[in-house]
């Protein structure tokens, strides 16, 4: 099998994106829960549900130490070593992360560890990157806070370099490769990496570097406004190349399908009428895929993942 030499035709990338059309994602943990303390039951069953109902894709954390006044643990396991379990319980639904936190990371072993994933699961993973926002976990890794954005930017350009090179020479803040050892495994094709947030870098240094950006929830017209920047400086950069906008959005799915909205902490409460309608706005302001958090959920998870896969997602597709 030939590899593909472009990230459009990747496996990871074509279940996920495509101009004017919107998919939906699911970050674990796939439950509500208070605080930061979810109990992870159940997850397996619900991600191969995800994965039978259309979902596009599962979304994956990388939190590396608790802090509590934070209020969010993600899916409390290392996230390598939760892409392979939870890799190993699918088929076709795409794996990413959001995000893995560069800076305290030497960025050899997140380029094997992110191979090395995407060649067991034949090509699912896609990689969403981040500066990181937790300043709590930056001193405990012997690392200042506030040159995070280098390391950004310097961590990423290693990553990319190794995984497409053979016996590359590459010279970083984190060593030296000289050309006579290489990294391996290498993906499967070439690997969508995305970025989160600004990662304290510019737009068009995002869109320069990136495969795709993955961003917050907004007011409809504030985020239609972002798109078009962000499809602007994509532009200016990549001669017109499609170029994915991300965002999440936390969900509260009302038994009654005409429930009128109300917004809760980054999303709505509201009935699936209203919710079908918002993400079919979003699509047509541009946004391409919608990773959804039931973390604030009244209901049972497994209700809310029937509902929206087999109500909302058809609706969508068809849009």
């Amino acid at each position: 099998m030939n590899k593909p030499a472009h990230v459009a035709d990747s496996y990871s990338f074509q279940k996920m994106f495509e101009r004017g059309r919107l998919t939906l994602g699911v970050f674990f943990p796939i439950e509500a829960f208070q605080r930061d303390e979810p109990t992870m039951r159940n997850q397996e069953h619900l991600a191969r549900r995800a994965e039978e109902l259309g979902f596009a894709a599962l979304w994956f954390r990388d939190v590396p130490l608790r802090d509590p006044n934070f209020g969010d643990i993600g899916q409390v396991y290392d996230p390598w070593v939760y892409l392979g379990w939870i890799a190993a319980q699918t088929r076709r639904i795409a794996l990413a992360t959001g995000s893995i936190i560069l800076p305290v990371r030497h960025p050899l072993h997140t380029a094997k560890a992110a191979a090395s994933v995407d060649q067991l699961s034949g090509g699912r993973l896609v990689l969403g990157v981040a500066s990181g926002d937790r300043p709590i976990e930056f001193p405990a890794f012997g690392i200042d806070f506030d040159t995070r954005d280098a390391l950004f930017r310097e961590n990423l350009r290693v990553i990319r370099e190794v995984l497409a090179e053979e016996f590359p020479t590459v010279q970083s803040l984190y060593g030296s490769l000289l050309g006579t050892a290489d990294l391996v495994p290498k993906p499967v094709g070439r690997m969508p990496i995305l970025v989160t947030g600004s990662s304290r870098q510019t737009l068009e240094w995002i869109a320069e570097h990136s495969d795709g950006w993955i961003t917050y929830p907004r007011p409809l017209e504030q985020q239609a406004e972002l798109v078009a920047r962000w499809r602007a400086a994509v532009a200016t950069v990549a001669q017109e190349e499609f170029k994915p906008f991300t965002q999440s959005f936390y969900l509260d799915l009302a038994d009654a399908p005409d429930e009128p909205p109300t917004p809760i902490h980054l999303g709505f409460r509201g009935g699936r009428n209203f919710i079908f309608r918002f993400f079919d706005a979003l699509r047509k302001a541009g946004v391409n895929h919608v990773i959804l958090n039931l973390k604030y959920g009244r209901r049972e998870a497994k209700d809310v993942l029937e509902e929206v896969g087999q109500e909302i997602l058809p609706q969508l597709e068809a849009s």
